[in-house]
């Protein structure tokens, strides 16, 4: 943090100054890597306040104000909205109506609209009170160290970027199950669902990431272009390529229609129209209380044009191929990938073989590791844009997801504990979906 600086909180609720501060270290106590013991908690603390916004945003300029002529100096102002969007854009509105906006940087969390339409209307009122260069759209999972590890080991290594593309990659699957249900959030998750909620939003940013064409450098701009011009090359997705669930006993949630007809679940096939992925299909699946929770990202490589070694049975049952590279993106995170090799012995058999690389034992461990969204804070805070979008990416993902969100395919019931609907293994063959010790 700059040597000067304060966090002004907002609520609806009539706080005080010492409870804010109170619930702010009883979530660091149960979060974060810092204790509230020692003398850096004390000056965080002190740092804290807490402004009643329930009347609009007039006692928030006041405290603006007052709190700039404390710091002296020019002070900037950062502006963090965790609001749904239809909260987001009247508060949006009032802040350039006051001139909080001026100089200003605005941090928005997802969702950014639920479809085309409200998406254009809310880029549009954003654009009215910031500059698109103040605005910063947060997606956590782009701060994650091993969505980054994307970037450095396909265009820092020699032998990894000349095989990423349709002549060597049979299929890319980008596979994030949960094990959790939505727990206490049943009024969000019934106007969102598993697509709004997880892939109009993380995976289609990995996607972009893993599709993406080498930028001229790693300048902020070049990476936000070379990912915008994936979705630019994306399919509108087809109904009949998407297979959406939910779990038995969602409908009993509270906030949850009992006719309800929001997916927990989503499996989906999509394709990038370019010259380096045409023709290869990205499977993206995630859900809720499925069998196991992981955040993977796979490539399958095609198999040899000529088989010159006798397989075993059980490698020729796998029409993904025993060849493939695997992300972990979960936290440590790793990467690893699979290949046949010679099992020793007189004939020449194969077996399955894996090198693997973990953040977990490599360079200084998980205590080397950023936060994602302590990563994320502190970019905006220094200006970097390289893992936020623009207003553009946003407007073509939502009008890609537009075939299917006007005419969704129907819900299938699975069991809790399982992995999904039977569709979704039809959706991928004769391939089959991949995570660590399973294909399923």
């Amino acid at each position: 943090m700059p040597r000067g600086f304060r966090i002004l909180g907002t609520s609806r609720a009539n706080l005080s100054d010492e409870e804010f501060r109170q619930r702010a270290g009883a979530a660091i106590e149960e979060f974060g890597r810092e204790t509230t013991r020692g003398g850096s908690w004390e000056a965080f603390r002190d740092s804290l306040s807490l402004v009643a916004v329930g009347n609009g945003l007039g006692a928030l300029s006041e405290a603006v104000t007052r709190t700039r002529k404390e710091l002296g100096g020019d002070p900037r102002l950062l502006h963090y909205l965790s609001l749904p969007p239809l909260a987001a854009a009247p508060v949006v509105r009032e802040l350039g109506d006051s001139g909080l906006s001026e100089g200003a940087r605005i941090i928005l969390e997802k969702p950014f609209g639920f479809d085309l339409a409200s998406a254009r209307e809310l880029n549009a009122t954003v654009r009215a009170a910031f500059d698109e260069a103040q605005v910063f759209r947060i997606d956590h999972y782009l701060g994650r160290e091993a969505v980054l590890n994307l970037l450095a080991m396909r265009f820092a290594n020699g032998m990894f970027d000349p095989v990423w593309n349709r002549d060597h990659i049979d299929h890319v699957q980008i596979d994030v199950p949960e094990t959790l249900s939505i727990e206490m959030r049943g009024d969000f998750y019934e106007h969102t669902g598993a697509f709004r909620d997880v892939v109009a939003t993380h995976l289609f940013q990995v996607l972009g990431f893993v599709a993406m064409e080498p930028p001229a450098s790693l300048d902020a701009t070049e990476l936000m272009v070379g990912r915008a011009r994936v979705f630019e090359a994306m399919r509108p997705l087809k109904p009949a390529d998407v297979v959406r669930g939910q779990y038995a006993g969602y409908q009993d949630t509270d906030g949850v229609a009992r006719d309800s007809d929001t997916e927990t679940f989503v499996a989906l096939r999509a394709f990038v129209d370019n010259d380096r992925w045409a023709g290869v299909p990205f499977y993206l699946r995630t859900g809720k209380r499925l069998a196991e929770g992981h955040r993977q990202l796979m490539l399958a490589f095609k198999q040899p044009t000529r088989r010159m070694f006798p397989l075993d049975r059980r490698y020729q049952a796998e029409s993904f191929g025993c060849d493939h590279l695997t992300f972990e993106l979960g936290d440590p995170g790793g990467i690893s990938t699979k290949f046949l090799a010679k099992v020793p012995g007189p004939s020449l058999q194969l077996g399955e073989a894996e090198m693997s690389f973990s953040y977990a034992t490599a360079f200084e461990g998980p205590a080397g590791a950023l936060e994602p969204y302590e990563r994320l804070l502190h970019d905006v805070m220094t200006g970097d844009r390289t893992l936020f979008t623009t207003s553009k990416a946003i407007e073509r993902i939502w009008e890609i997801s537009q075939p299917l969100l006007e005419d969704p395919p129907p819900v299938r019931r699975y069991e809790p504990g399982s992995w999904g609907p039977e569709e979704s293994r039809e959706l991928i063959a004769p391939h089959r979906w991949h995570l660590p010790g399973h294909r399923v």
